[in-house]
């Protein structure tokens, strides 16, 4: 496969960014309409914004991205919404993971390019779910593929928030498929799970992984409805959820869980590991890990 991919790189890198454009502003939009509930008389908080660049073991430019975090708001305790575009030669333990994934021709031409969005939200209240999300593209010589989805973890569980947060996913998946949903839904529930604590690590959502059915327009597009979905099955959860007052057996349920997302994204997360595995800014890549956790 030859690079004749430089158009849809650029309209996908487009895209992730336009996608954490609009998270941050409906995010920042939170923060100062929260006007009753706890910690409604505290300053909303802003996104730090920050450019972190990714250079090839030459000191060659191999892209970077966008880092934006919030922290100590009165809604998001910290919020990290990142985007990046980045390119080189995977190393030789990037090349045999890439090889086991199926994809042919690593040890010749290793080659790669990616881009995508990688949110993940803890919240202040602790009736109010933590989530992820991201999407992503990936690019070799030899294959493309996307990938995403997003899932929610809330410490204090209310099934109607359940419901609306799968409903939606369905709702954005089910144009292209009234079978996608359910097959998404099942990746999520096997991927998001935690063996060595025999449980899932939230309620679950919708995750895909090496999407490439040959029609790169289709795909593109079923990805970009998996980000559009992604504000409406949250943010109605937060409005209801950041007005209810807590106690502090509730926030220490909430750190437990925490403790469980913690190891889960240490151990098993592919993002992460893939993140690290090439090379790129550590503070981005572990931007998912929670401000306070505990375990018991």
């Amino acid at each position: 496969m030859t690079d004749d991919f430089t158009q849809q790189k650029s309209r996908a890198a487009a895209w992730f960014r336009q996608l954490r454009d609009d998270i941050v502003t409906a995010f920042e939009g939170l923060e100062d309409n929260h006007a009753t509930g706890p910690l409604s008389d505290a300053a909303p908080a802003r996104f730090e914004v920050s450019d972190n660049s990714r250079h090839s073991d030459d000191g060659s430019d191999a892209g970077g991205g966008l880092m934006s975090v919030m922290r100590g708001g009165r809604v998001f305790e910290k919020v990290g919404v990142n985007v990046s575009e980045v390119y080189g030669t995977l190393g030789e333990a990037a090349q045999r993971a890439m090889a086991a994934r199926g994809v042919p021709g690593m040890d010749s031409d290793p080659r790669f390019w990616a881009s995508g969005i990688s949110l993940v939200a803890h919240m202040q209240n602790p009736h109010c779910p933590a989530v992820h999300m991201n999407t992503r593209m990936f690019w070799t010589p030899h294959a493309w593929w996307f990938g995403g989805g997003s899932d929610l973890n809330p410490c204090i569980e209310y099934p109607e928030d359940t419901a609306h947060f799968h409903g939606q996913q369905q709702a954005h998946l089910d144009p292209h498929g009234t079978d996608l949903y359910p097959k998404l839904k099942a990746w999520a529930d096997e991927y998001f799970f935690v063996p060595h604590r025999n449980r899932a690590r939230g309620v679950g959502g919708i995750f895909m992984d090496d999407r490439n059915t040959g029609d790169w327009e289709a795909d593109f597009a079923l990805t970009q409805d998996i980000g559009r979905a992604f504000l409406p099955a949250y943010v109605p959860l937060v409005e209801k959820r950041r007005v209810q007052p807590w106690s502090d057996a509730d926030k220490d349920t909430q750190l437990v869980h925490r403790g469980l997302y913690a190891e889960y994204n240490l151990v098993y997360d592919r993002g992460t590991k893939f993140g690290l595995a090439t090379g790129h800014d550590a503070n981005a890549v572990l931007m998912s890990l929670p401000p306070l956790a505990k375990w018991t």
